[in-house]
This record gives C-alpha cells, sequence and structure tokens, in this order.
C-alpha cells in the first residue's frame, strides 16, 4: 500500500513538494495556531492530526500538548510518515505517535480524544463524509473539530490578471476532480459536519492579498514553481504552456505594483454534540 500510496498522491511526494508543504506551514503557521488557541488545544489535550503530511503541524501541536497530552498523527504516505517521526524524535516528542495508514479504508487508532485538526484532507479523499464520521469517532463527546478547507478554489488570481494562471488553476481543478477530489468542499463539509452531530462554533474565510515582496507570496509562488511539472508528469498540460505560465508569472512578479488574492479557506471550528446523536 505504501509505494501505491505515494505515487497516488494528486501533489506528489517528492522532495520539491516537502518544501513546498514546509513554506505552506510556515506562512500560514501564526494563523494556524490562534486558530487551534480560539478551539481551546492547550497543555495536556489529546489530539488528532488527519493527514499529517511530513508532520510540521504534528510538531507544533506536540509543543503545545505537553508530556501531559498527546498527539495521534495518522497519514497515507510511508515516505511522509517517516519525515514525521523523524521530526518528532528529533525533537525528543515521544507523546506524539505516527501511524501510516488510510483515512478511506482504515479505522483511526484512537478515541476519546479532545481535538482534531485536519487540513486540505478533506478536499482530496474520495468520501468526506466517511473522513467526518471517523473523526466523529475518534473524539469525546464535547471535543472539537478543527478545519482548513478551500471554499473558493478559482477566487486565485492575479491583479492585473495572469492568463496563463487563469487557465493553470482551471487545470489544477479539473484534474483534482478527476483524481475523485472536490477542491471546493468546505461548504459541503459544513452540512456534512452537522448531520454528523457537530454544532459549527466558527466560521472564517481565510484569504491573502499579497504583493512580490510578502512573504506569504511564497506560498501560492512555490505551488506555482513544483505544481505545473507534476501536471506535465500528468499529461495533463504541454511543456509550451509551462513555459508559458512561468514566463508569464514571472514578469507578474517582477511587477512590484502585482497583487494577488489567494484561493479562499474556510476554517471550521466544530463542537462534537456532548449528548448522543
Amino acid at each position: 500500500m505504501s509505494g501505491q500510496a505515494d505515487r497516488d498522491y494528486l501533489l506528489g511526494t517528492h522532495d520539491e513538494e516537502l518544501a513546498r508543504l514546509g513554506i505552506q506551514h510556515r506562512v500560514w503557521r501564526p494563523i494556524v495556531l490562534d486558530c487551534w488557541h480560539r478551539a481551546g488545544v492547550t497543555v495536556g489535550s489529546r489530539v488528532l492530526d488527519v493527514g499529517a503530511g511530513p508532520g510540521f503541524a504534528t510538531v507544533d501541536l506536540a509543543e503545545i500538548v505537553g508530556p501531559t497530552g498527546e498527539v495521534v498523527a495518522v497519514e497515507r504516505s510511508a515516505r511522509y510518515v517517516r519525515a514525521a517521526a523523524a521530526a518528532c524524535e528529533q525533537r525528543g516528542f515521544r507523546h506524539a505517535r505516527v501511524q501510516e495508514l488510510d483515512l478511506m479504508a482504515d479505522p483511526i487508532p484512537a478515541g476519546a480524544l479532545d481535538a482534531a485538526w485536519c487540513r486540505w484532507v478533506a478536499c482530496f479523499v474520495s468520501s468526506p463524509r466517511a473522513l467526518v464520521a471517523k473523526i466523529a469517532r475518534a473524539l469525546r463527546p464535547g471535543g472539537v473539530a478543527i478545519f482548513h478547507e478551500y471554499v473558493d478554489y478559482a477566487s486565485w488570481q492575479f491583479a492585473p490578471p495572469v492568463p496563463a494562471h487563469r487557465e493553470f488553476v482551471r487545470e489544477v481543478m479539473a484534474n483534482w476532480r478527476a483524481a475523485g477530489g472536490e477542491p471546493d468542499i468546505a461548504p459541503a463539509l459544513v452540512g456534512m459536519l452537522v448531520e454528523a452531530g457537530f454544532v459549527i462554533r466558527e466560521a472564517v474565510p481565510r484569504v491573502f492579498c499579497i504583493r512580490p515582496r510578502d512573504y506569504a507570496w511564497q506560498w501560492p509562488a512555490s505551488f506555482l514553481a513544483v505544481h505545473p511539472e507534476r501536471l506535465l508528469e500528468l499529461g495533463r498540460v504541454s511543456p509550451d504552456f509551462v513555459e508559458r505560465l512561468r514566463r508569464e508569472a514571472r514578469a507578474a512578479e517582477a511587477n512590484a505594483g502585482t497583487l494577488m488574492i489567494t484561493p479562499m479557506v474556510l476554517e471550521i471550528i466544530a463542537d462534537r454534540a456532548a449528548g448522543p446523536h
């Protein structure tokens, strides 16, 4: 399963993608830490990290909950599991354990947890409803589920417009759906959570409007640097298109007056009902 899971990842698990995930985590980290704080993640909390990737959030969560708490990280990619486990070991976080499993096929190996963190996972799995049900079962009554998921991926754009980028966004979304995911999963996810007995405590849109000199620019820029090659590898685009996209993106980045509006994310904090549902 492990090797196939790595090959099947829509975005790949190669070195460049791992580095991109690191940039992504650093850009989003202040927002995520504030979100966890508002959700109640604290010293002694027992937290599930759903689709943990190479463990960037796992390490942050382990640091917050401390040795009196616990972090259970689950991830399908064997390569990412090794990276996450190594990061935890390097920091001496024995209260964090990383397990390789397929969220659609395998049970989550923990229960009665205080919180679950899930970022950009529901948009990739074949059944978000099944994912919500598994998270609900892993939480104690009154536990909290925290999600970051796209609500409008097509909102990603440059101003002034970059024509090849608009084509790129359409191709990314088409490839995403062809692989069985749904980029704009957040609206449906809200309904699934309510049906599963959750109460939506907060739902906050998150979007950056950034210039080339802003550090947050590195998040979408790193995706633009890596993902066209992935689409080329999958036969979704031509080499000429990749070159045109890069040429237009470089020109936009060279203009200090360019704005980039990032794809809108919905931040959801949802409490599991304390009683039977």
